[in-house]
């Protein structure tokens, strides 16, 4: 593993780079699919810029490209003042890429039913190092059925447990034969068991739809979908020597912008989205009339009965259905 310390550059992908690269990818990775609209900033922290940054308002592509190309930073190039006020207002606490991959390990231990599939771990060191050898599967699971498996990583940041271009907590990037992200493993069991590019495409394809992720805070959910769409163009680029063509890196990023959405995770709605306290007027038969609007799942802590918006999905295996997340939970 490399343990150069990077800058931003180098271990995002700059807005301006997307913009430059085409229009619509930053435009798709910029939609609420929920809503119909941009994500939104859902965060204090870039107020100080003018009214178009206030916590309500929607990400713009104008508001992060040109002189405004650095304003969204991942957390390690945030100022420590910022890192500290975010974990205290919002829990946000990135974890290290050696603990992302004990988890993951965990999780393909018990899919695979045995230890160390991947990687072997370096405990005392915090490190591991890639199993060299092609990936055996059990007698009665294929490689496909290991594309296809469901992931999900909850309140995902920057998805450091999806896809691990670079440590969270030290900026040091990650070269692709050491990355441990669920949709890296992914990637590199199509890698393996794929020659051409078109079917490399359709499965990695496959492998995009089985990930989900949803996160609050709008610029790391940018930042987490940037990182899963360079992650498709770089192992693109690792298999083949060459760039994707830009329909197919349109079409991950239209994957990418439903599997990683905006939501309040305890309540299954846009953030913010539940009306409180709420005066609102209505039409009856003795005139117009002034009534509160109330939460009934806010005051009775009740997931389904918000009056927010809650969160689409997409189901891609059933005629790519739209589905109110909640609606998965039993």
């Amino acid at each position: 593993m490399q343990d150069t310390k990077q800058n931003p550059s180098c271990i995002g992908i700059r807005e301006d780079d997307l913009l430059g690269l085409s229009a619509e990818v930053l435009d798709t990775l910029l939609r609420d699919h929920t809503t119909g609209k941009n994500i939104f900033w859902a965060t204090h922290d870039y107020e100080a810029l003018g009214s178009e940054y206030d916590y309500h308002a929607p990400i713009l592509p104008e508001l992060i490209t040109g002189e405004h190309g650095m304003v969204i930073r991942p957390r390690v190039f945030k100022s420590k003042e910022l890192q500290t006020d975010r974990a205290k207002d919002m829990a946000e606490v990135f974890t290290p890429s050696w603990v992302c991959n004990a988890q993951n390990n965990l999780v393909d231990e018990a899919w695979f039913g045995r230890k160390d599939v991947f990687n072997v771990e370096d405990p005392a060191n915090r490190t591991w190092k890639a199993n060299p050898d092609r990936i055996e599967f059990p007698e009665d699971k294929t490689w496909k059925d290991y594309v296809r498996a469901t992931r999900m990583e909850m309140t995902c940041g920057e998805a450091p447990y999806l896809v691990s271009r670079y440590d969270a907590t030290t900026g040091d990037s990650i070269p692709i034969g050491q990355r441990i992200g669920l949709l890296d493993r992914k990637l590199r069991v199509v890698d393996e068991n794929i020659e051409t590019s078109g079917e490399w495409l359709d499965w990695a394809q496959t492998a995009y739809k089985s990930i989900y992720g949803f996160e609050w805070q709008g610029d790391n959910l940018l930042l987490a979908r940037e990182a899963l769409l360079l992650t498709f163009i770089e192992y693109y680029q690792a298999k083949f020597g060459k760039a994707p063509l830009l329909k197919s890196i349109n079409y991950i990023a239209y994957i990418i912008s439903w599997n990683l959405w905006q939501m309040d995770g305890l309540k299954g709605v846009v953030p913010d989205s539940c009306r409180n306290g709420v005066t609102e007027k209505i039409q009856t038969i003795f005139g117009e009339e002034v009534q509160i609007v109330n939460c009934s799942g806010c005051q009775q802590d009740d997931l389904r009965r918000h009056n927010g918006i809650y969160c689409l999905i997409r189901d891609w295996a059933n005629d790519k259905k739209k589905i109110r997340f909640i609606d998965l939970m039993k």
